[in-house]
């Protein structure tokens, strides 16, 4: 069983905010893969599904962001679950808009979210983080992560979120393949290659 947690902030005032694109992630992947409907648990809001016919639960804890760990570690309690079944998907500010790393273990990099996961159920839970790009300039950061999106972001945030839908199975099978998959998933279609044309011309026509 996977647990899939997305961060965020509850609240309609924070829906579109950077922050919140964890959220967003879970959303899409228990959407696409048809979860139950939602109710409060743990803290937070779950939702039930299969992922390739593996159990999943996605995860949205309600606690705020700097006591996230509060819900992720109660629903690994009752499930009896381990660190490494733990996939958390949060912002990235240190990765461009749009790009994707996944791995297991780490540090927080100063994500208070993260970091009260941390102090939970340990560091060796597994995290997908995805990119929203640094504004430049270190005093516009607040701004820029507690802001919603712009209109202009949606041209890669509807395609990745997308991507990381289609690819959730491969998360059964490693971080690694699941990068892959999202960065396959998200790459334009290569051209067809132009068939040769027989030249009447040349005498190699029947």
């Amino acid at each position: 069983m996977l647990l899939l947690v997305g961060l965020g902030n509850p609240g309609e005032k924070y829906e579109r905010h950077r922050h919140n694109v964890g959220y967003m992630a879970v959303d899409a992947i228990a959407d696409a893969h048809r979860f139950g409907p939602a109710r409060r648990k743990f803290q937070g809001e779950l939702r039930e599904g299969d992922i390739g016919g593996d159990k999943a639960i996605a995860l949205k804890p309600l606690t705020y962001m700097n006591d996230s760990g509060l819900s992720v570690g109660a629903a690994m309690r009752f499930y009896k679950l381990a660190p490494a079944d733990v996939v958390v998907f949060h912002d990235e500010l240190d990765l461009a808009a749009g790009k994707i790393k996944a791995k297991q273990g780490g540090g927080n990099a100063g994500h208070n979210g993260l970091r009260s996961i941390d102090d939970h159920i340990g560091p060796d839970f597994r995290r997908v983080r995805i990119g929203i790009g640094h504004p430049g300039d270190k005093t516009r950061v607040t701004g820029h992560v507690l802001g919603d999106f712009a209109k202009a972001d949606r041209d890669w945030l509807d395609p990745l979120l997308a991507a990381i839908a289609k690819s959730a199975p491969f998360l059964v099978e490693g971080d690694a393949r699941f990068a892959t998959a999202v960065a396959q998933a998200l790459a334009p279609p290569k051209p067809a290659k132009a068939r040769p044309v027989d030249d009447p011309a040349s005498g190699d026509s029947p």
